[in-house]
């Protein structure tokens, strides 16, 4: 089998946890060998990183160093546990991948999409996902199911108008990546979100079996 490779996007709060654990028990229930991971992290040299974006004392962090630790991170992350897992023929869900970075740095940051891509190609060698299901929910629904949370990282504590761009910035490039980007209605209860992440990735199997069998 050839490896696919899936990806997660959204706003935190949009439930994308709960349906991660739920596609990977009904991967595993149908036979495939599955990798779950998340950005930034993924590795021990990643998750480093990821404590240095996430830590609420790093107020002072520039925007460019911001987007090059993601970067970092997941360069690691590709080169230690993404191609590795693809090259052996398994199925990779990721929690957030570039286009995080494309929305968060690219877009609300105000960095530009283009640049960030760029730097983006150069350290995950343009590697990109098979499919990537975008978790639809606005900023304020998303933020008033964070907002119990005990824990919240530095991005988490950004103001509305950030949030608010990050929604706009993710629709942008639904509409940039419409050939590979799915987008999954958040505000369902999570059996008609599952139900619609199942009928998108029991298609992309039946065309990589497809495809083997050439």
């Amino acid at each position: 089998m050839k490896g696919i490779f899936i990806t997660m996007e959204g706003p935190d709060g949009s439930g994308k946890s709960t349906q991660i654990r739920l596609l990977e028990e009904y991967l595993q229930d149908k036979g495939y060998n599955v990798v779950v991971t998340r950005e930034p992290g993924g590795t021990r040299i990643s998750e480093d990183i990821r404590k240095v974006i996430l830590d609420t004392s790093n107020t002072n962090m520039s925007p460019y160093t911001e987007a090059l630790l993601y970067a970092a991170s997941r360069a690691q992350h590709v080169h230690e546990v993404i191609l590795p897992a693809l090259r052996d023929g398994k199925i990779v869900i990721c929690d957030r991948f570039v286009d995080s970075s494309l929305v968060y740095q690219g877009f609300a940051r105000g960095l530009g999409i283009d640049k960030i891509k760029e730097i983006n190609d150069f350290a995950t060698g343009g590697l990109e996902p098979d499919i990537t299901l975008f978790f639809d929910i606005d900023a304020d629904t998303a933020l008033k199911r964070i907002g119990n949370r005990t824990k919240r990282d530095r991005l988490d504590k950004e103001d509305i108008k950030f949030h608010r761009k990050v929604y706009e910035g993710y629709m942008k490039i639904k509409e940039m990546y419409s050939h590979r980007i799915e987008v999954i209605n958040a505000t369902y209860d999570i059996e008609n979100i599952f139900k619609h992440i199942k009928d998108v990735v029991d298609k992309i199997l039946e065309l990589n079996e497809k495809e083997v069998l050439r």
